[in-house]
Protein backbone atom coordinates (compact mmCIF):
# COMPACT_ATOMS: atom_id res chain seq x y z
CA UNK A 1 0.00 0.00 0.00
CA UNK A 2 1.90 3.02 -1.31
CA UNK A 3 -0.13 5.50 1.67
CA UNK A 4 -1.32 3.44 5.09
CA UNK A 5 -4.08 4.25 6.21
CA UNK A 6 -4.88 4.17 9.85
CA UNK A 7 -7.32 1.56 11.68
CA UNK A 8 -10.26 3.75 12.10
CA UNK A 9 -9.97 5.24 8.39
CA UNK A 10 -9.49 8.93 9.96
CA UNK A 11 -5.50 9.53 8.62
CA UNK A 12 -3.27 8.42 5.81
CA UNK A 13 0.84 8.65 6.28
CA UNK A 14 2.64 10.31 4.09
CA UNK A 15 6.47 10.48 5.14
CA UNK A 16 5.38 9.72 8.35
CA UNK A 17 3.13 11.94 8.81
CA UNK A 18 -0.80 11.71 9.26
CA UNK A 19 -2.50 13.58 6.96
CA UNK A 20 -6.54 13.90 6.97
CA UNK A 21 -8.86 11.83 4.78
CA UNK A 22 -11.58 12.80 2.93
CA UNK A 23 -14.71 12.11 4.49
CA UNK A 24 -16.20 8.57 3.36
CA UNK A 25 -19.70 9.54 4.30
CA UNK A 26 -19.84 12.01 1.20
CA UNK A 27 -21.79 10.61 -1.89
CA UNK A 28 -19.67 9.85 -5.01
CA UNK A 29 -20.83 12.71 -6.96
CA UNK A 30 -20.17 15.30 -4.20
CA UNK A 31 -16.88 14.25 -3.71
CA UNK A 32 -16.37 14.43 -7.29
CA UNK A 33 -17.60 17.76 -7.81
CA UNK A 34 -15.20 19.20 -4.31
CA UNK A 35 -12.25 17.29 -6.11
CA UNK A 36 -12.45 18.95 -9.17
CA UNK A 37 -12.90 22.02 -7.47
CA UNK A 38 -10.28 21.45 -5.48
CA UNK A 39 -7.87 20.50 -8.16
CA UNK A 40 -9.36 23.71 -10.14
CA UNK A 41 -7.90 25.60 -7.50
CA UNK A 42 -4.97 24.59 -7.21
CA UNK A 43 -4.26 25.17 -11.13
CA UNK A 44 -5.40 28.73 -10.61
CA UNK A 45 -3.01 29.23 -7.48
CA UNK A 46 -0.18 27.93 -9.94
CA UNK A 47 -1.33 30.38 -12.55
CA UNK A 48 -1.58 33.34 -9.92
CA UNK A 49 1.74 33.01 -9.21
CA UNK A 50 3.63 32.48 -12.35
CA UNK A 51 2.03 35.61 -13.26
CA UNK A 52 2.21 37.59 -9.82
CA UNK A 53 -1.41 38.77 -9.25
CA UNK A 54 -1.25 38.80 -5.45
CA UNK A 55 -5.39 39.20 -5.98
CA UNK A 56 -5.99 36.50 -7.71
CA UNK A 57 -3.68 33.98 -5.54
CA UNK A 58 -5.48 34.99 -2.59
CA UNK A 59 -8.68 34.25 -4.16
CA UNK A 60 -7.28 30.65 -5.52
CA UNK A 61 -6.29 29.91 -2.01
CA UNK A 62 -9.64 30.37 -0.40
CA UNK A 63 -11.46 28.40 -3.08
CA UNK A 64 -8.49 25.60 -2.13
CA UNK A 65 -8.97 26.26 1.79
CA UNK A 66 -12.96 26.24 1.19
CA UNK A 67 -12.87 22.78 -1.15
CA UNK A 68 -10.74 21.00 1.55
CA UNK A 69 -12.95 22.00 4.64
CA UNK A 70 -15.92 20.43 2.25
CA UNK A 71 -14.01 17.42 1.66
CA UNK A 72 -13.18 17.08 5.50
CA UNK A 73 -9.73 17.20 5.11
CA UNK A 74 -9.13 20.48 6.87
CA UNK A 75 -11.75 22.22 9.39
CA UNK A 76 -13.76 20.45 11.94
CA UNK A 77 -13.11 17.10 11.82
CA UNK A 78 -15.99 14.30 10.20
CA UNK A 79 -15.78 11.79 13.04
CA UNK A 80 -17.44 13.71 15.73
CA UNK A 81 -14.81 14.97 18.07
CA UNK A 82 -11.91 17.00 18.44
CA UNK A 83 -9.05 15.34 18.17
CA UNK A 84 -7.25 16.01 14.50
CA UNK A 85 -3.74 15.00 14.51
CA UNK A 86 -3.49 16.03 10.72
CA UNK A 87 -0.02 16.98 9.80
CA UNK A 88 2.26 15.12 12.89
CA UNK A 89 4.68 12.26 13.07
CA UNK A 90 2.62 9.33 13.07
CA UNK A 91 5.48 8.10 16.10
CA UNK A 92 4.63 10.82 18.56
CA UNK A 93 0.50 9.87 18.49
CA UNK A 94 -1.75 7.58 19.42
CA UNK A 95 -1.25 5.46 16.65
CA UNK A 96 2.59 5.52 17.11
CA UNK A 97 1.96 1.47 18.42
CA UNK A 98 0.43 0.29 15.07
CA UNK A 99 2.82 2.42 13.23
CA UNK A 100 5.64 0.34 14.45
CA UNK A 101 3.87 -2.83 14.44
CA UNK A 102 2.34 -2.80 11.09
CA UNK A 103 3.81 -5.05 8.13
CA UNK A 104 5.56 -3.39 4.91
Amino acid sequence: MKHPTTPDGRYFVHRGRLWRCTNPNLDEATRQRLVNELMTARRDVATAKRTDDAEALADARRRVHAAKVALGERGPTWWGDDTNYNRHLVKNTPYADWWESRDE
